[in-house]
């Protein structure tokens, strides 16, 4: 697997999504590099790393197919390097490398660096949503053109996407990261701005998020046989 280290994740920028260089919308799709042992580690915790892993192959293409004919601007923001011949065509989807010692640091640095670009409207997603379509994404938008902030509950207490017209440090300051109490902090966070909440979706974490669902049932036969 080809990648771009830290220190030339610039040089990506000669491939350009002109497709929608002219949106200020932005899609942020935050991913983890999907390597055996390091992603869905609470979902390997009862189906093994390998199935995990290939569990979250598979999410990664479903994110790929939801988003990739959306009419906005799109970023792929990696966890640990820029992988250059992966399912993100840089055709569709530029690629950036988070920065940032925690999840809030790194997703408020996307933010910014899109309002800093001129984008108008920016959303943040991750790639673990199943259950998560194109049109979500679309209503989640349209949201903000009405209100200033959107917000997508997850049902373990996080939330699936965020997004706003104009950048609010609190959002991505002293929370628990991973932690059901975050949804609760951000609400709060956004009590008195006009905000939007939309339908409660569920992530993929762990078996049970997954057990009863057709898709995944490929992945877990090594679990009955």
């Amino acid at each position: 697997m080809s990648f771009i280290t830290p220190n030339e994740k610039q040089k990506e920028d000669a491939t350009v999504n002109y497709t929608n260089i002219a949106s200020k919308e932005l899609l942020l799709i935050f991913t983890r590099n999907p390597q055996l042992g390091k992603c869905k580690t609470r979902l390997a915790a009862t189906i093994g790393d390998q199935a995990a892993l290939d569990i979250y192959r598979f999410l990664l293409g479903h994110t790929v197919k939801t988003t990739e004919n959306l009419n906005t601007a799109k970023q792929v923001w990696y966890s640990e390097e820029i992988w250059t011949d992966d399912i993100w065509s840089p055709i569709i989807f530029d690629k950036k490398l988070q920065q940032g010692p925690d999840l809030g640091v790194r997703m408020a640095h996307a933010f910014q660096e899109g309002f800093a670009s001129g984008f108008e409207r920016i959303i943040v997603i991750g790639s673990d949503m199943y259950d998560l379509d194109q049109n979500d994404l679309q209503q989640a938008f349209s949201e903000l053109k009405k209100n200033d902030f959107v917000i997508g509950p997850a049902q373990d207490g996080g939330y699936y996407l965020l997004g706003m017209n104009r950048f609010k440090p609190e959002l991505f300051s002293n929370k628990a990261w991973g932690q059901e109490s975050v949804l609760a902090d951000t609400l709060e966070n956004l009590k008195n701005e006009k905000h939007h909440i939309l339908d409660e979706r569920n992530d993929v974490d762990v078996y049970e998020d997954i057990q009863h669902i057709d898709a995944f049932r490929p992945y877990l036969k090594h679990l009955t046989s």
